[in-house]
């Protein structure tokens, strides 16, 4: 299976899939899938605009929304996750993944699905020790802090990836995992990004719970970008153990390593996403502790069944009606280029995709849960939390970094 990566898409859709079909054109070949590693700026309208974290003079409704409305198609199946650069209030309303646009599917805050044979993983968002272990509060509208706080890393839905057992063959995340700079030329990197020298050797550049995750998956693939440059590493899993292979790639403009086509072993059969029954069974069993406050999950007593009780759950429920995700459907009206005022408004509604899956899985709604949700944050420091780096320097602006030199502080 050919399958291209991509690094930070920033609402640049046009140019990614006219480079794909460039790609294919001049090496005559057929890519059959796109996985974009995050800041993907799925922005419907000029609402959007609101939930999206970026300098005024990047917001923009970029050509999502071409596809959104259905003025133009995806040319190939594409799989996201999210970044730090995200229409955040639509992502909520997918928080479990779904389509985002016809062909376009949005992993979800965590998730794995299927691709055909393959076990694709990922995990949206971007490491910030100080949010890591609340529970997920922010609601729309956003205020100057939740805007940023709605895409860091919670430990909910690293725990919930930590219970993965079955072999997974390509895992995506935005943030690199720390520590991946062992694995590959760092000289070489250093010389290409100079400012990243000091966090290198400190061990604070990348995302902590990354690392467990790697650690603990062993994918064959790991695809990341939010750095805006391409580097590739390879980790070694014990010896004799299993080899992964890690690529960064840069963001979407021209001269920059943005997109690469990899060939992946896989059977023989249809080429579309799919439920993964045991990530379906996961998300049954913890559902329950979903933390919607700041308060953190509470995983208790009351998770001690065995997760094979709920695979078969799962599995008989995916035979009756199939493992494909249920069908996109709009919420919220299309962009009109021509009418720029008529955009829609900032509530986030209940997207039939996801109270479809909800009900698939017997599961309440609770994603506009909002009692409590304004409660004053109680954050640990990182003295009170072991082997947690707290540092602001986990954002990288949308400019080039190349001219910068620096992060964007949160």
């Amino acid at each position: 299976m050919r399958i291209a990566v991509e690094g930070c898409m920033h609402g640049d859709l046009d140019n990614v899939y006219r480079t794909v079909q460039d790609i294919e054109r001049r090496e005559g070949v057929k890519v059959d899938l796109l996985l974009c590693c995050g800041d993907f700026q799925s922005v419907r309208n000029l609402s959007d605009l609101d939930s999206l974290n970026v300098p005024p003079k990047y917001r923009s409704i970029n050509s999502f929304w071409k596809y959104f409305s259905g003025q133009s198609l995806a040319p190939l199946p594409t799989v996201f996750i999210g970044g730090n650069h995200e229409a955040s209030n639509y992502l909520w309303e997918l928080y479990y993944g779904g389509w985002a646009a016809p062909n376009i599917y949005f992993l979800g805050f965590a998730g794995v699905i299927k691709f055909g044979s393959l076990r694709i993983g990922g995990l949206s968002g971007i490491y910030n020790a100080r949010n890591y272990r609340l529970g997920h509060h922010e609601r729309p509208p956003y205020d100057d802090s939740t805007i940023r706080s709605v895409y860091h890393v919670r430990e909910y839905d690293v725990h919930k990836l930590m219970q993965v057992e079955d072999p997974i063959d390509i895992f995506l995340s935005h943030d690199w995992p720390l520590g991946i700079t062992d694995g590959g030329d760092v000289d070489q990197l250093i010389r290409q990004k100079p400012f990243f020298k000091n966090e290198i050797f400190k061990r604070t550049l990348g995302s902590k719970p990354a690392a467990q995750l790697l650690q603990k998956l062993k994918p064959t693939y790991w695809f990341s970008a939010h750095l805006h440059c391409k580097f590739a590493a390879s980790v070694q899993h014990g010896e004799g153990g299993p080899l992964t292979k890690f690529l960064a790639l840069d963001k979407c403009l021209p001269g920059r390593k943005f997109l690469q086509v990899v060939d992946i072993d896989s059977e023989p059969g249809m080429h579309e996403v799919m439920y993964d029954e045991e990530w379906l069974a996961i998300t049954r069993k913890f559902n329950s502790v979903l933390p919607l406050t700041a308060r953190n999950a509470d995983y208790g007593s009351s998770l001690q069944v065995d997760m094979q009780d709920y695979r078969e759950w799962v599995k008989a429920r995916l035979q009756e009606r199939g493992t494909r995700p249920f069908e996109f459907v709009r919420t919220v009206p299309c962009h009109i280029p021509s009418q720029p005022s008529i955009n829609g408004s900032s509530d986030v509604p209940r997207n039939p995709q996801t109270v479809s899956f909800l009900q698939l899985l017997e599961l309440p709604y609770l994603l506009d849960l909002t009692s409590e949700s304004r409660e004053p944050i109680i954050r640990m420091s990182s003295v009170d939390q072991p082997g947690v780096i707290d540092h602001n320097t986990e954002e990288i602006p949308i400019d080039d970094v190349d001219e910068s030199g620096e992060y964007e502080e949160d």
